[in-house]
């Protein structure tokens, strides 16, 4: 018999690794939207599946001690932050069960020895980079800000977001502004019509450097110069302001044409004694200073050598190989997307290095002209993205036998999955050292060395 749309009262018991609260019903899962352990809540059920349910939680019956009040007017309606209610210490325990559970669940390794979370020192106001949509309004003529939540077609007014900076927030609210005095259409997902589009900011931890990137639809910028003028007099943080246009409809923040507006068209930001060119399109570390947490404890794991021929897969912006380079006699990069590899050479010239290349293509394709054993890498390091390693690439990764196997992954179930292919393979996994870089959210990342047996 059917639970959906039934209002029932529950016990919530744990959270899921999608942030989801976690509860039961005559033997079957229920995933619910609100509610942390602990708790007991009226939840409504809005979808009923044969393994299991989904609900909203309408009204929490008992509090747990864990519940905190969250800081953002937005929360509950943010696509953003889905658990600023809970202590940022039970956050981190929950993230570290994460990782626990994928390994024995998904790994079948449960002595993998799982360290405490590297946690951040403020869980607030840590993003280097936010994009903020535009859309047409229903009572004003455009808004400029969030996702809702569940709804990739609706946006809310943004009044104050915690993640990025107080700049951030004060830039959204003059270009909105702005964009409204001199009436220019925000663009429709549905009817792809009207102009404004999305309003990237970058702000480096390190520098103090600020870009403002507007996407929009096909066009010149209506009054530009007014609106550098205006912006740089009002933020003289601002170092560079970039409009990218683009005619897709592929709803992403990213242009097919971009014009240097004021400024140099990037910032740089530092890890460690390296400097990093970023531009509007370039990939980087969310999170810079935990990125160097991240890093750092990688390193650490890896212990190169000044012998060490390293291989770095996924290698993006080349950070990692980078920062590496003057600890072990070379490195090479793989990486499939062009304006990555250009800017990883960029990179690489910025900072004096010579004893680093990269190559542009997919991974598996690589690693098929590497001849095995005789490999000339004796380390390989892997950053992949949330999908993890193709097959393909596993199998020839494998077959390379690097003397040392570093992974660095954003998701731990995926993380999980080729931490088993690699055991199987007889590749010993000891521990692993989870790093979060995105408070609030359910999201952690994670690093582990594989020895070979």
């Amino acid at each position: 018999m059917t639970t959906q749309g039934k209002v029932i009262t529950l016990d919530v018991t744990d959270l899921a690794f999608d942030g989801k609260a976690v509860a039961h019903l005559d033997g079957k899962v229920v995933f619910l939207k609100g509610g942390l352990p602990g708790e007991t809540v009226e939840a409504e059920i809005v979808s009923s599946k044969p393994r299991y349910d989904q609900g909203v939680v309408r009204r929490i019956i008992k509090k747990s001690d864990q519940r905190i009040e969250p800081r953002c007017g937005h929360f509950g309606q943010c696509g953003g932050c889905t658990w600023q209610d809970l202590s940022y210490e039970q956050q981190l325990t929950f993230k570290k069960k994460q990782v626990q559970d994928c390994l024995k669940r998904l790994g079948g390794l449960e002595q993998v020895e799982v360290k405490e979370v590297l946690g951040v020192d403020d869980p607030f106001w840590y993003r280097n980079k936010m994009e903020f949509s535009f859309h047409e309004g229903i009572d004003q003529p455009m808004v400029l800000g969030l996702h809702e939540r569940g709804h990739f077609d609706r946006i809310f007014d943004l009044d104050k977001c915690w993640l990025q900076s107080e700049l951030s927030n004060e830039i959204v609210a003059w270009v909105r502004q702005f964009v409204t005095t001199h009436d220019i259409p925000a663009y429709n997902v549905g009817t792809h019509t009207g102009y404004m589009r999305f309003l990237m900011i970058r702000q480096t931890a390190r520098t103090d450097q600020v870009m403002v990137n507007l996407v929009t639809n096909r066009g010149l910028f209506p009054s530009a110069e007014a609106m550098v003028a205006g912006m740089t007099e009002r933020f003289g943080q601002v170092t560079t302001i970039v409009h990218n246009q683009t005619g897709k409809v592929s709803n992403v923040a990213v242009g097919e044409v971009e014009e240097v507006l004021y400024g140099p068209g990037f910032i740089e930001e530092q890890l460690f004694d390296r400097r990093f060119r970023i531009r509007a399109n370039s990939f980087f570390q969310t999170n810079s200073l935990q990125a160097q947490k991240l890093y750092g404890a990688a390193f650490e794991m890896l212990q190169s050598e000044p012998t060490d021929r390293v291989l770095d897969l996924y290698c993006g912006a080349g950070t990692i190989g980078i920062l590496l380079a003057d600890k072990v006699e070379s490195v090479g990069g793989v990486e499939l997307v062009d304006d990555a590899v250009a800017a990883a050479r960029e990179n690489a010239a910025l900072n004096g290095i010579a004893n680093i290349s990269f190559h542009q293509g997919r991974v598996r394709d690589y690693l098929k002209g590497q001849r095995g054993c005789d490999s000339e890498f004796s380390t390989l390091i892997i950053d992949p993205p949330r999908a993890g390693l193709h097959p393909k690439a596993a199998r020839r990764i494998i077959e390379m036998q690097p003397t040392k196997l570093l992974y660095i992954s954003c998701n731990p179930a995926t993380f999980a999955r080729d931490a088993k292919v690699f055991a199987l393979a007889g590749y010993h996994l000891p521990t692993v050292q989870p790093v979060d870089m995105f408070p609030h959210t359910m999201h952690i990342e994670l690093v582990g060395r594989f020895y070979r047996n």
